[in-house]
């Protein structure tokens, strides 16, 4: 029999949460419901990871990290980028795959902390988490496009302009009635605002 590695090291327990979101795609405000994932780009240098949160509403990216090493920094930096932008009056459901990062003691502490609450996609079913993921196609078609960057940084400000420039101002979205994320999202405000 074969030897195996056991899942967990250094005896820290991974926490799974159940699938609260339940694929419900579209919620009806900003700030019910977020998703968040991580990806990888080439460089010349290595690999550069991406996390992001994306708000579900509109499909705006509203936290983001990139770094060279793939550890709960880079979920929990994108979250907080996310909490202190929106600054969510209510709870905020947060969904995840079970990736090692997001069943931290870490994660499930930081949400706790932000009132924030957290739902898993199932093992191995990644239409669970649709939303992130095709954010990351549209990033891999439409900027990155099998380029391999030469260094970190250069792709670093290339996803950061694609991200903040581009897609949240610019990207018309068929979910968003052809808006942009923040026009979406200002449509909405201005709403509210006439009730």
């Amino acid at each position: 029999m074969g030897y195996r590695r056991p899942r967990h090291r250094g005896g820290e327990s991974h926490i799974v949460v159940p699938n609260r979101l339940q694929r419900q795609f579209n919620p009806t405000a900003p700030d019910e419901a977020w998703v968040t994932d991580i990806t990888h780009i080439r460089t010349h240098e290595g690999w550069l990871y991406l996390a992001v949160v994306v708000d579900l509403f509109s499909r705006k990216v509203i936290g983001w990290s990139m770094q060279s090493r793939i550890t709960k920094d880079i979920v929990l930096n994108a979250l907080l980028m996310a909490v202190w932008r929106r600054n969510p009056k209510q709870q905020v459901m947060v969904h995840s795959d079970q990736g090692s990062q997001y069943t931290s003691h870490d994660w499930q502490a930081f949400l706790k902390a932000n009132g924030l609450e957290g739902s898993m996609s199932r093992r191995g079913n990644c239409h669970d988490n649709a939303v992130a993921e095709s954010f990351f196609q549209l990033l891999k078609r439409e900027r990155i496009k099998r380029k391999i960057y030469s260094t970190r940084d250069d792709a670093r400000s290339d996803i950061f302009e694609y991200i903040e420039m581009f897609y949240n101002c610019k990207r018309k979205h068929g979910s968003n009635n052809l808006l942009s994320p923040v026009e979406y999202e200002n449509r909405y405000q201005e709403r509210l605002g006439s009730v």
